[in-house]
């Protein structure tokens, strides 16, 4: 997949993520898409280290469901982690 595909891919994880998981959450769209493209290389570990899987290709269902999965980690991380200071 090229770098075009991993932003379109990054955008389009990190958007649904953040629909998934609604809250306010800082950033506009870049924060969305490095959501969305670290959510694909959470996912990918996830997916090769639990599921004995990797990303295939873009338009593989597969490669969708563990960016989102990678992102919706990282998207609760950070919640946990900005919850903590908030409150402490």
């Amino acid at each position: 997949m090229g770098v075009i595909g991993w932003i379109v891919l990054g955008l389009i994880a990190g958007v649904i993520a953040k629909a998934l998981m609604p809250g306010k959450d800082p950033g506009g769209c870049i924060i969305t898409i490095l959501l969305g493209i670290g959510g694909a290389f959470v996912g990918g570990w996830i997916g090769k280290t639990l599921f004995h899987t990797q990303l295939g290709t873009f338009f593989d269902l597969r490669t969708w469901g563990l960016a989102v999965l990678g992102a919706l980690v990282i998207l609760g991380g950070y919640r946990l982690i900005v919850g903590r200071r908030r409150r402490g």
